[in-house]
């Protein structure tokens, strides 16, 4: 099996490498690259892959980019040290999606599934390339209302109305741009893969907020971003950690 790794820092390049020999000595690293430009150069000059393992956040952006500017046929496993792509990386060609430290038996588990359908895929005759391309057609359905209690009532809140969901002491709270708070039935993990990427993000432990709703970005201590929303509180704070910073703009800039 012929495999093209997309990672842009070395020791997570190097315990790729060393969990795929340990899985099966015989899969061949075809190339290491680190961003989407190369890997989109590759792309166009080799043949593809028999799998792709990419790291979302990349040197120069994240590697849906590479989707964007060319047909990628090969199957992929994407990794990455956080949960709020999982959706996105669906509605391309993932086959999984591993989060970041990556463990022997996820990975082991996801070159199974891998092989496990290409098998398949050739003992029937239908050509794997031509199926994900064809479910990458299918759309995701995101929620676009939240249904709610207000005392002996039912409410339907819009998606497009909340400003964001806060989790306090274990409760979910939904926050509404006529400062109205509801309780949902959900958790922060649940939702972040129910609502649409392109407005909802998972700022940290505590938050999900819509862009809708975002005033200002303060660079904060230590790299740290501080978000203020309209409609909330500015007794509340909402942090995004530096490791998260950089996806953070990047989801403000799409």
């Amino acid at each position: 099996m012929k495999v093209l790794i997309v990672e842009d820092e070395a020791p997570a390049f190097r315990r790729l490498e060393k969990i795929l020999m340990d899985i099966d000595p015989d899969i061949e690293i075809l190339e290491v690259l680190d961003t989407v430009e190369d890997t989109v150069k590759w792309m166009k000059n080799h043949d593809l892959p028999d799998l792709a393992l990419m790291d979302i956040q990349i040197s120069d952006g994240i590697s849906f980019q590479i989707f964007d500017q060319i047909d990628v046929k090969c199957p992929v496993i994407f990794t990455t040290a956080f949960d709020e792509y999982l959706l996105r990386a669906f509605k391309v060609n993932s086959i999984d999606y591993l989060l970041k430290p990556i463990k022997k038996e996820d990975l082991e588990r996801s070159i199974e599934k891998y092989k496990t359908l290409h098998q398949s895929f050739n003992q029937s005759g239908v050509d794997m390339s031509a199926l994900l391309s064809q479910i990458n057609l299918t759309e995701t359905k995101f929620k676009s209302r939240f249904l709610v209690k207000q005392g002996d009532k039912m409410l339907a809140i819009k998606s497009e109305d909340i400003v964001c969901f806060q989790s306090k002491h274990g409760v979910v709270h939904i926050v509404t741009k006529n400062q109205k708070t509801y309780l949902s039935d959900f958790t922060l993990d649940e939702l972040i893969n129910q609502l649409d990427p392109q407005f909802f993000y998972r700022a940290n432990r505590q938050f999900i907020i819509n862009v809708e709703y975002i005033t200002t970005v303060h660079k904060h201590f230590k790299g740290k971003l501080l978000v203020e929303l309209n409609h909330l509180s500015s007794e509340e704070q909402i942090l995004v950690s530096s490791e998260k910073a950089t996806s953070f703009k990047q989801w403000l800039d799409q």
